[in-house]
Parts: structure tokens; C-alpha cells; sequence
């Protein structure tokens, strides 16, 4: 038989492997009550968790399990399981799809199907199937801040020092950072020479352009003396304003400034009326300042 035959009998025995569309959806956390503290744990803080509830379907199925997400987890791995059964699914990670909601479902599903304690196997690129939302008891994410990623431990793990360095290491790397309660998804943090405020705003991008535009116009976008307002980056479908601040104030000084800050842009929410001049000038000014994170 010639080798053309042969690599034809060959194709028609092998099976076909089954392309998987990747699909792009810039809102990913659409419809979940903390949609904005979704992307800023994803975009913005170093180290937090926050404890998830399974929907009844999956509580029938694996039992009442404990899932904690988390902004990363070791070597940004999509999830991991504990001896004792419990979860960890990270936000931040290498591998993903166009929709991140649906690669967080798929890496906690992976996780209740994998032996507590195993590796967690997760696919890139997932294909259709069931989204954080279709999987999750919604609500109010109970955020806890970090100053370090100990939290990825069991009890007695430092002892093994190559656990350790991988920690210190991810440690260094973290920069202060504090979660202000003058504003929902807002997030104070230091960075060499500077420090910074940014608010991931919930409403729509034209909607809050409108507002951020009034008060570009009104002179109102600084937080205060020695602040400057730096401009503002698009992530998964929403505005995120950066203010850049004197490095050596301390987070809780900014929680005042960012509350008058809310209530002025609140009032410019509520103004519906067209934009003057000034306020389609300061508009351009906003959108050709904007950077896009997906």
C-alpha cells in the first residue's frame, strides 16, 4: 500500500479532535450582585479571599464543600484542593479563555471532581458550559484582605523549605494595599514613590463618563491637595478612575476625600441633562485617557 494510502486510511480512523470556539465576553461578572469587587479582585488587590456557596445542584452532587476564592494561588494555578476536601479557585491565572466567568466555573468544577488533595487538571480553553453564575449561590462577596498569601497553607506546610521560599517570594512582590470603606470596589495602595486610589465604578461606561466629565468640567476630579487624577482604565465592562496620591499618606486619610469624592459623583449621576461644551471637551479629554484591561 502507498504511504498517500496509507495516511488516507490513517485520517479516516483517527479521530477528529473537536476545535473549541473561544468566544469573547467583556462582561463576564454581569449579573452577579459584587460585579464590581469581582474585577477589582481580579485586576487591582494582591492577596484576598472570600468564602463562595455552591448552588443546591452541586450540594446534591459533592456534598456541602467549603470553595474560598482567591486572588491567586501558587504558581497562578486555576484551582486546588485540600486534603480535608476544601477549594480554592484563583482569579488571576495564566491560562484563560475570551469569558472568564465561564474558566472560573470550569476550574471549580474540576476541583469538586478531583480527589481532595490530587492536582487540579483544568483545560484553557473550556468550551460551552455552565458560568460562575449558573453555579453560584449570589451574593455580597465577604472579602478578606491579605498581607501575605500564608492563607494557601495547611497547618505545618512551612516546614518544607521550598514551600516557604515559593512564599517569601510572593510575598515580596506584594504591595500594600487596603480596601477603603468609603466606597464600594475602591482600593488604596503604595507603590514605589507613589500611591494611588482606584475605584472600579459600577455603573455603565457612558453613563459614568457623562458624570466623570461633569466634574472634569467643574475642576471637582482631584481627591484633595497633592492628589491628581491620573486618568482611568476599562476592566471586563467597567470604568476604573486612578488617582495618583502623596506616597507617604496613610490609607485612612483617603477614606474622607473618597466619600466626598462618591457624593459628588453621585450628584453628577443624577444630573441627566446633555452636556455643555465644556462637558463634551472634558468627555474627549476622559476617553482619549483610557486604557483597557479585558
Amino acid at each position: 500500500m502507498s504511504k498517500r494510502r496509507k495516511s488516507q486510511r490513517a485520517a479516516e480512523t483517527t479521530p477528529k479532535r473537536e476545535k473549541v470556539r473561544d468566544i469573547f465576553v467583556p462582561r463576564p461578572f454581569e449579573g452577579l450582585v459584587d460585579e464590581p469587587e469581582w474585577i477589582a479582585l481580579r485586576e487591582l488587590v494582591p492577596a484576598a479571599s472570600a468564602p463562595l456557596r455552591l448552588a443546591p445542584a452541586l450540594v446534591e452532587e459533592f456534598g456541602e464543600r467549603q470553595v474560598t476564592l482567591a486572588t491567586v494561588l501558587p504558581l497562578a494555578a486555576p484551582a486546588m484542593t485540600k486534603p480535608d476536601g476544601r477549594v480554592l479557585i484563583g482569579l488571576q491565572r495564566h491560562d484563560q479563555s475570551g469569558d472568564v466567568s465561564r474558566d472560573l466555573a470550569e476550574a471549580l468544577l474540576c476541583a469538586l471532581r478531583t480527589e481532595p488533595g490530587d492536582p487540579v487538571s483544568v483545560p484553557p480553553l473550556p468550551g460551552p458550559g455552565a458560568r460562575l453564575q449558573d453555579i453560584l449561590v449570589d451574593g455580597p462577596l465577604e472579602i478578606s484582605m491579605h498581607d501575605g498569601f500564608d492563607f494557601w497553607l495547611d497547618p505545618g506546610a512551612t516546614e518544607d523549605p521550598n514551600v516557604q521560599a515559593s512564599l517569601e517570594r510572593a510575598n515580596a512582590a506584594i504591595y500594600p494595599t487596603v480596601r477603603l470603606s468609603a466606597a464600594k470596589a475602591a482600593y488604596w495602595c503604595q507603590v514605589p514613590e507613589k500611591a494611588h486610589v482606584r475605584w472600579v465604578l459600577p455603573e455603565d461606561e457612558d453613563t459614568a463618563l457623562d458624570a466623570l466629565a461633569r466634574l472634569g468640567a467643574a475642576g471637582n476630579l482631584p481627591l484633595g491637595d497633592d492628589t491628581r487624577f491620573a486618568g482611568m482604565f476599562r476592566a471586563h465592562g467597567r470604568l476604573v478612575p486612578v488617582w495618583d496620591l502623596p506616597e507617604r499618606t496613610p490609607a485612612t486619610e483617603w477614606e474622607e476625600p473618597v466619600a466626598q469624592f462618591a457624593k459628588r459623583y453621585a450628584d453628577a449621576l443624577a444630573d441627566t441633562t446633555p452636556l455643555d461644551a465644556a462637558g463634551r471637551r472634558a468627555r474627549q479629554g476622559l476617553v482619549g485617557r483610557q486604557l483597557t484591561l479585558r
